[in-house]
């Protein structure tokens, strides 16, 4: 933690650095989610169905699974970069009373 930094400029380094990880944890998600999605498509879909259909169909439920994924990662991130914002904050305002006593 930087003494020379405000906490507000820490914050927002923290917030940035949840952004980073959230964005590269949702396109993961979203990887993830179109294999497993082209693996079920595959399974399901029935024999007589054209190539495109499943294709169509895939795509669909992949799209609205990382959607899904991608809002929970994010939502995590927030929350998590949150705690640690405010754990920090709380911890640079013990500092400055111990301070200001001495």
């Amino acid at each position: 933690m930087d003494d020379e930094k405000p906490i507000t400029e820490q914050a927002m380094d923290t917030i940035t650095t949840a952004v980073e990880a959230t964005s590269e944890a949702a396109v993961t998600a979203v990887k993830k989610v179109r294999k497993a999605a082209k693996k079920v498509a595959k399974k399901v879909a029935p024999k007589k169905a054209t190539k495109k259909n499943a294709k169509k169909a895939s795509k669909k439920s992949a799209k609205k699974a990382a959607k899904k994924s991608s809002k929970k990662v994010a939502k995590k991130a927030a929350k998590k970069a949150n705690r640690k914002s405010a754990k920090k904050a709380a911890k640079k305002t013990a500092k400055s009373k111990k301070k200001a006593k001495r």
